[in-house]
This record gives structure tokens, C-alpha cells and sequence, in this order.
């Protein structure tokens, strides 16, 4: 059968058709639910059942949003949910911030990447919504169409969570190149950069010198999928700059956007709210705020933008509800946009989901910050027709790691002295372990004057932050995460830090080891070309899952053979501890990393067109003596993934640990199955399947 009724009314509808008591016992599976409901007394009228299945339903618990991602963004969405009495169910790994905010049973260990993870968290959810965009969207799309089986009362049902927003909106906003397209062909005057796509491989050079003929220079290079704040992007000055690109930035499906010309960087938030059919019902934006990026990061937010006239700030906000008003999905949505030297705006890019530039809104606009009208818009709870402050300025100042572990407790101590007539003070701090350039907290302060007044007041905060970015820089501290592994080296390029096309999510997934603690990979992931990638995709999965930082390269044994040894030479001297090697047919590339190196290296082979993939398996497994190298089953990345986990645990206790949790829960799922499989034969086991 298939439902969209809540998990509660989905009870409640069960319940009230059971004819036995039912004992009350703990769920032996994840989905499973227990009943909460009495025979009734014979001879009752319906209408009194109908009452106590209320009085049941009451009792059944709070709504439940399911939250993909549990970083800081989720925490803040948490603290906002708490007094409103709604539940929020977290997707991230054990001790994510968000969790460390929200308190309940509910909560789900795993990457919020895992499909099986994902359903999980679908089949104890009322509703789905996410904090970061970078989710698998097929899984989403699978969720709304078919549903998950969840166990209620001793009854299989098809649980069909509402999912805001929609995995259309996702799938589209993660591509910013088709996210620009679907703007330009909306049917809207929405303004946007010309844009080219940009070949990859050996056709880059090419479309690099047609984007640079037809943009003329400067032109940005960018990637279109997996970067956020700034990372990802190249500014390309000149032909000069050509191979410079590629080397950075390469590897990933890339366009070019012709340079904008802009006086300042703008963003509004919106709250897009639709009705059960999926019909547009409205937009509403909040003020138009001043962003400023150092280091491709947002440091400083100013309500309203300083010299900027109210004229431009409507036309801002109306031209993000224009934007909003083309996607699909409830929920909250930063649009940001770029100033222009005529006075005129172009959009840049959004983000389906609360933002950096709408942190303000907690204590400006506090009767519906940011975070509560994720609430409310996704519940499809009323919200404003208009959005105004309750005070006349707010600055908003981001909290980054320092140089050194504790660079910023001086700004945080500050901001917990500091009183002043005029001016109102807001610590938030993401209980988050310091890393250089790591958002790890934010101030804001609000006044009843101008924003000039209020940056004059506020002079001892911003001065505090840019002394922290000043030290950061002298101390040439490396930026969180590891970059794209582009030449053996982990080292970012010189014009801009660049993301990895599959984001680690260290930010909110992280292990206390010592060996983790540096931001340099632990475990190189290489194939001998793209088309493995698919491949490896559930062993980097796994990775994320044991927030192990990992670096992604294509190292080809044929094609680029002396790349590929020195690849494999200087691993060791970068901090890499074990490696992953993806090939098929012939499948020299384990083999001859493993020639190259001291680590152990782990193959995996890869199906080909032909032999299906016995000739990869074979042709890994014969290494000549004193030439060691490991191997799993065919297209088996997540073997070749624990495999490398338990080879670090070997010195890094807490993977160790982290391994046997693994090993107890995979000991457990079994267990569950082949309890409901004795105690319901095959029959009804097969029909759950099937369902």
C-alpha cells in the first residue's frame, strides 16, 4: 500500500484497525515501531475510538524533520526547533554538532551520502530536508517515488516522507553551470554572466583559449560541481594562466564565466513555501545584506549594506524571489548576487538551504530567523508576508581557526565582556575542534543606529578578526581540507584553494586520532581514469563514513607512467599511509604504485567491457615476489576502503574502535534479520522485501 500520511497518523490509522492487545516490547529493527493503543471496549462507539487514537497520537511524540548533514547549520537549525517542540532526526557521524544540540533516540550514524543511511533516516522521519546540497539526489528521487517499508503495529507500510526541498531543486543547484541555464531559459529576467561549458581532458586547452577569445581577460574558471566558498574557482588573467588552470582545476567538470565587474557582493535569503501538490504559494525575501570574502570565505555580513541605497536593496530582494519563485520545494534559500559597477545586479549563485549570510536573522529578526522559517516552511507552517527587523543595523562576523588552536578565545572573550548601550552582542560558538580558516563559531552584534555607527562600534570585533586572518596567513597555515591531488602534492594552487570534486565533510565529521588531527590525507585513492570513479564510489563512501581524509587522482600506468611513479614516490613524504589503486583490463596501475612505494596498496579491479573483470582480478593478484600488493573482489571498493581503515587503526586506536563499532552493528543487522525471518517465514519475509 502506499501512504503519504505522517509516521503518527500512519499509527494512529493502525491502531485503531487492531482487534488484540498487543504486548509493548523494544524494536528489534530500525523502521520498526511499536504500538501504543489498547483493545477498546467492546460495544464502543466509533466516535470514542477515534478520540482515544487522538489522546494516542498526542502521545506519540513531536514531528520529525530527518536532516541530511549535522554540521553547524543543523545545530542552529536544532537550537531553533527545540522550544517549538519539533523533532529533528540527524544524519552525520556520531558526535556532529547538530547532535550535540538535539538530544534523541532518533539520531542516525553514517554519511549522509549512504543511500541505505539515507532510507534509514527517511523510514524515522515525518519529513526529509537537508543542510548541505552535496547529498545523493537519485536515493531522494527513489524516497519520493517508491517510498521506504516501515514496520508499524506488525504491518509493512510504504512510508513516502515529504521531501523540502525537493530533490529536483538539489540535483539542479549542485551543478551551478545547468543552475545558471535553468535561470537564463525560465522564462524571467533574471540576469546572469555569460557562460561556456569547458571540455575536459585534452579538449580543455581549446576551450580555454574559445572562452578567453570570446570573454576576453580576466575570465573566472569554475567548478560545477562540489566546491562552495570561493574554492573551486580560477581566475584566469591570461593565456599564461592556461596550464596553470588545468593543473588546478582539471580534473573536474569546469566553466567558464565571463568576469563581472562588481562594486560589491550581495545576498537575501528567502523563504519559498509551496502546497501539498507542489504549487507555488509564496516568496518572501528578508533584507538585502553586504557579504565580504577573504580567501574565497565569507569573514563579515552588514545589515543593510553600507552605501547602498534602499532603491537597489528591494530590487535585490525582489529579484531573488524571481530566482526562488523558478525552483521547486519548501524551505529556505540564499540567493547571492553580485553589485555592478552601473548600479545594475547579477545573480551568482544559491543555495538551497539556511546560509552564513542569514545568520543575523537569529537575533535581528528574531520572531523568524532563518532557522525557524526552515521550520515553519517545511512543516508548511504560516510565516510572514513581510520580514522586517527588529533592530535598524546587525554585523555579522565569522569566527574562523587561527594560526594557533586557540587564536580565537581573545575575540570570544571579548564578545562575552563586552556591554553597551548601543550596541547588542551575540556569541555562537559550533563547539568545533580550531583549525586554520575552519568556521568554528560567529558574532553578531545589532544597534539601533546606522550600519556605519554600529562598524564603528563594533571596531574592536573586526579588528580582533582581521588580526586572526593576518596571523593565519604569516603563519602559511593550510586551508582545512585536502585539495585535489593534481601533481602528487596536497598543496592548494597558488591563486585559489581547490575543493575536491567528493567533499570529506571533515567540517562536521572528524576523529579525535592523532593522525587525523592534521589536515593532510591519510589514505590516496587513484585510478588509472575516470570511468573508475563510479567504482569507487562506495569505498570513499565508507571513507566519509570513518572521516578519514583521503586525496582523489587519476594516475594512469600507460598513459602517464611517469607521473604515475612519482606519484607513488612521494606519497610517503606527504603523510599518506596507505593507498587505494582502481584499474581494469590489463590492471598494472596497483602493481606498479606498489613498485614505486613503501606503503601497502590495495587494489581494486575494475569490470571491464570484457573478461568481466577476471583478467583485472588476475592480473593484480600475480605480483611478482618482494612486490606486495593487496587485492578484493571485483568492483569491491568497499572492501579495499575497510581494508585501508583497518590497516590505520592499526596505530590510530580511535579507527581501531571505530572498526569494531562497525563490525558489532553489522553483527547486529544480521541478527535482526534472522529473528524476523524465524519469527515470520519466508513468505511474509519476501513480501516486506518486496514492499
Amino acid at each position: 500500500m502506499g501512504h503519504r500520511l505522517s509516521l503518527t497518523k500512519l499509527r494512529r490509522a493502525l491502531s485503531g484497525r487492531k482487534k488484540k492487545l498487543q504486548e509493548i516490547q523494544e524494536p528489534d529493527e530500525p523502521y520498526q515501531t511499536t504500538p501504543t493503543t489498547t483493545k477498546p471496549e467492546e460495544g464502543q462507539q466509533e466516535e470514542e475510538e477515534e478520540e482515544e487514537d487522538d489522546d494516542d497520537d498526542m502521545n506519540e511524540g513531536n514531528t520529525v524533520i530527518g536532516l541530511l548533514g549535522g554540521g553547524q547549520l543543523g545545530r542552529m537549525l536544532c537550537e531553533a526547533a527545540n522550544p517549538l517542540g519539533i523533532d529533528i532526526a540527524i544524519l552525520d557521524e556520531h558526535n556532529a554538532p547538530a547532535k550535540q544540540a538535539h538530544n534523541t533516540n532518533r539520531h542516525v550514524v553514517g554519511s549522509f551520502k549512504d543511500p541505505g543511511r539515507i532510507k534509514e533516516l527517511a523510514a524515522r522521519s515525518d519529513y526529509l530536508s537537508v543542510e548541505i546540497e552535496h547529498v545523493d539526489t537519485e536515493v531522494l528521487e527513489d524516497i519520493e517515488k517508491n517510498g521506504v517499508p516501515v514496520e508499524i503495529n506488525g504491518e509493512i507500510v510504504t512510508h513516502r516522507p515529504p521531501i523540502h526541498p525537493s530533490w529536483r531543486t538539489l540535483r539542479l543547484i549542485q551543478d551551478k553551470y545547468l543552475q545558471k541555464e535553468h535561470f537564463k531559459s525560465s522564462g524571467k529576467t533574471i540576469p546572469i554572466a555569460e557562460q561556456i561549458a569547458i571540455e575536459s581532458g585534452d579538449a580543455a586547452l581549446d576551450s580555454l583559449k574559445k572562452a578567453g577569445k570570446q570573454f576576453g581577460f580576466p575570465f573566472m574558471l569554475k567548478a560545477r560541481k562540489g566546491s562552495y566558498d570561493g574554492r573551486g574557482n580560477f581566475k584566469v588573467d591570461s593565456e599564461d594562466d592556461f596550464a596553470e588552470a588545468i593543473k588546478a582545476l582539471g580534473t573536474l567538470p569546469l566553466y567558464a564565466e565571463k568576469w563581472a565587474p562588481f562594486v560589491k557582493e550581495l545576498a537575501v535569503m528567502v523563504i519559498r513555501t509551496e502546497d501539498s501538490d507542489g504549487k507555488l504559494k509564496n516568496c518572501v525575501a528578508y533584507p538585502a545584506v553586504e557579504t565580504i570574502h577573504e580567501d574565497s570565505i565569507c569573514t563579515k555580513v552588514f545589515m543593510p549594506p553600507r552605501d547602498v541605497s534602499e532603491d537597489i536593496c528591494e530590487k535585490a530582494r525582489k529579484l531573488a524571489t524571481e530566482v526562488i519563485s523558478t525552483l521547486w520545494g519548501r524551505g529556505v534559500f540564499a540567493v547571492e548576487m553580485f553589485l555592478l559597477e552601473d548600479a545594475s545586479l547579477m545573480i551568482n549563485e544559491v543555495a538551497p538551504r539556511p546560509h552564513n549570510s542569514g545568520h543575523y536573522t537569529i537575533e535581528a529578526v528574531p520572531y523568524m530567523s532563518q532557522y525557524k522559517a526552515q521550520l515553519h516552511a517545511v512543516l508548511d507552517l504560516p510565516v510572514p508576508d513581510k520580514l522586517i527587523p527588529r533592530v535598524q543595523s546587525s554585523i555579522m562576523l565569522n569566527i574562523l581557526g587561527g594560526a594557533k588552536p586557540d587564536s580565537h578565545h581573545h575575540l570570544s572573550g571579548l564578545a562575552r565582556s563586552t556591554y553597551d548601550d548601543d550596541m547588542d552582542v551575540y556569541l555562537h560558538l559550533y563547539n568545533k575542534e580550531s583549525k586554520p580558516s575552519r568556521k568554528i563559531g560567529h558574532i553578531t552584534l545589532t544597534g539601533f543606529c546606522s550600519v556605519q555607527e554600529l562598524e564603528a562600534k563594533a571596531k574592536p570585533f573586526i579588528d580582533l578578526v582581521d588580526q586572526i586572518r593576518l596571523d593565519r596567513l604569516e603563519a602559511t597555515s593550510e586551508t582545512l581540507r585536502p585539495t585535489q591531488e593534481t601533481n602528487g602534492s596536497a598543496k592548494p594552487a597558488e591563486k585559489a584553494p581547490v575543493e575536491p570534486a567528493t567533499d570529506n565533510h571533515v567540517e562536521a565529521q572528524e576523529l579525535s586520532a592523532e593522525a587525523a588531527s592534521s589536515d593532510k590525507p591519510l589514505v590516496l585513492v587513484t585510478m588509472g581514469s575516470d570511468s573508475d570513479l563510479p567504482v569507487l564510489k562506495a569505498g570513499l563512501d565508507i571513507l566519509k563514513e570513518f572521516n578519514v581524509p583521503y586525496a582523489l587522482d587519476i594516475t594512469s600506468a600507460h598513459r602517464t607512467p611517469k607521473y604515475m611513479m612519482k606519484v607513488a614516490d612521494e606519497a610517503a613524504g606527504k603523510g599518506i599511509k596507505v593507498i587505494i589503486a582502481a584499474a581494469g583490463g590489463a590492471a598494472h596501475l596497483p602493481g606498479m604504485i606498489s613498485s614505486e612505494t613503501p606503503l601497502p596498496v590495495i587494489g581494486v579491479p575494475v569490470k571491464a567491457t570484457h573478461l568481466d573483470g577476471i583478467d583485472s582480478l588476475l592480473s593484480i593478484v600475480q605480483m611478482p615476489r618482494g612486490v606486495p600488493t593487496a587485492t578484493v573482489g571485483i568492483n569491491n571498493s568497499t572492501n579495499a576502503a575497510l581494508l585501508a581503515i583497518r590497516i590505520l587503526g592499526a596505530f590510530v586506536p580511535e579507527y581501531q574502535q571505530a572498526m569494531k563499532k562497525y563490525q558489532v552493528d553489522m553483527e547486529e543487522a544480521v541478527i535482526v534479520k534472522g529473528t524476523k525471518l524465524r519469527e515470520g517465514g519466508d513468505a511474509a519475509y519476501l513480501a516486506g522485501m518486496k514492499k
